[in-house]
């Protein structure tokens, strides 16, 4: 079972593939959480991937294929994957077609989450992490706020707001996913792999609109 989870920044996409990873037993390949380690980390490939991050576009495809293509190939997904934040462009997701295609594999449901951009906006700013890295909690400042404002409930730490969270930066991002990611929604809908479902309500009933989809 491989599956594509799409949906603008914020749209749950990272929730949802948790839960996956929870019922099926399958890994979740996030870029995106590739990349704050290396940034985290300090990395050359991280120091290049900020910048990017940090002005809300896109980091280079040959980048991203790259390390996807690697991990592709570990023996944990060989029973299935869940890409989240990956293909973003068509380029990436014809890369990706020809990778699978070599491994004598292939997509079987692309699942796009669908959010009002407005949403989206007030989704991605609220959210704190903690800044203890041993810990990493995330809140929210209007869905999930911490007992005491900008304090860990957990570990006692400061909350802060990550740089690709702030307004401007959120904005960028989404008019960077229009740009380069809907067209993905045309190119896997002309395959017949597409499934679109409102990103809206509680986390249970979103995940079981995925989970009739799949199991179909």
């Amino acid at each position: 079972m491989n599956l594509i989870l799409l949906g603008g920044p914020g749209a749950g996409k990272g929730t949802q593939a948790k839960k996956l990873i929870e019922k099926y037993q399958i890994p979740q390949i996030s870029t995106g959480d590739i990349l704050r380690a290396a940034v985290k980390e300090g990395t050359p490939l991280g120091k290049k991937a900020k910048e990017y991050m940090d002005a809300g576009k896109l980091v280079p495809d040959e980048v991203v294929i790259g390390i996807v293509e690697e991990r592709l190939k570990q023996p944990d997904c060989q029973k299935g994957f869940i890409l989240d934040g990956f293909p973003r462009t068509v380029p990436q997701a014809e890369a990706l077609d020809r990778a699978l295609q070599k491994m004598g594999s292939r997509i079987d449901h692309v699942i796009n989450i669908e959010v009002d951009e407005e949403e989206l906006v007030t989704r991605l700013t609220g959210r704190r992490t903690c800044k203890n890295p041993a810990c990493g909690m995330m809140y929210h400042i209007k869905f999930n706020p911490p007992k005491k404002e900008g304090v860990c409930d957990k570990c006692g730490s400061e909350l802060y707001q990550r740089d690709d969270d702030n307004e401007t930066t959120v904005r960028s991002r989404l008019a960077t996913y229009n740009q380069a990611t809907k067209p993905l929604i045309d190119y896997y809908a002309a395959k017949g792999l597409l499934r679109t479902i409102k990103g809206v309500g509680s986390i249970d009933d979103i995940f079981q609109q995925i989970c009739n989809i799949i199991e179909k």
